[in-house]
């Protein structure tokens, strides 16, 4: 029988990938993309007990994922801008044409509203409009009129 820890650990692990994808969709460096993961590990933490078990797992790693980096971004912007120390380089450098064309998108995608970029993220995951709805909170067909307007939005930057 797993304790209360083993069983946090193990799912964790099993879905490390899905708290760092939502980390990077709400970060532009490394180093905040660590800090969101340790942010959404604690939320995680704290609300493990209370976990009821009427939704998939996954379902609720995302919920939780998404809406504390959502509360830090809107932390962030209260707060006002900050200078971030940089040495200048860029390990991941490409300049071929893919390479340019996904950069142009994360960029687009990054000036969408945080609401409407957690959509998106979890429709680039593959993630159904059921799904979605019961992350964000909303029907399927919301989801899918706000990925039309989300996509026209995209279209027009």
């Amino acid at each position: 029988m797993e304790t209360t820890e083993q069983e946090f650990t193990r799912l964790i692990g099993e879905h490390k990938s899905t708290i760092y994808t939502v980390c990077y969709m709400f970060s532009k460096d490394n180093e905040e993309v660590n800090d969101l993961f340790q942010e959404i590990l604690i939320n995680l933490w704290r609300g493990f007990g209370q976990f009821e078990k009427r939704s998939d797992i996954r379902t609720w790693f995302y919920r939780v994922a998404l809406n504390t980096c959502i509360s830090i971004d809107r932390k962030k912007k209260r707060r006002g801008k900050t200078i971030p120390l940089s040495m200048n380089i860029d390990l991941y450098e490409d300049n071929d044409a893919d390479t340019r064309q996904v950069k142009q998108l994360y960029q687009r995608i990054n000036r969408l509203a945080p609401f409407d970029r957690a959509i998106v993220l979890l429709w680039l995951e593959g993630i159904s409009y059921d799904e979605i709805g019961d992350i964000v909170g909303i029907s399927a067909k919301n989801v899918s009129v706000k990925l039309v307007r989300i996509r026209e939005e995209l279209k027009n930057m």
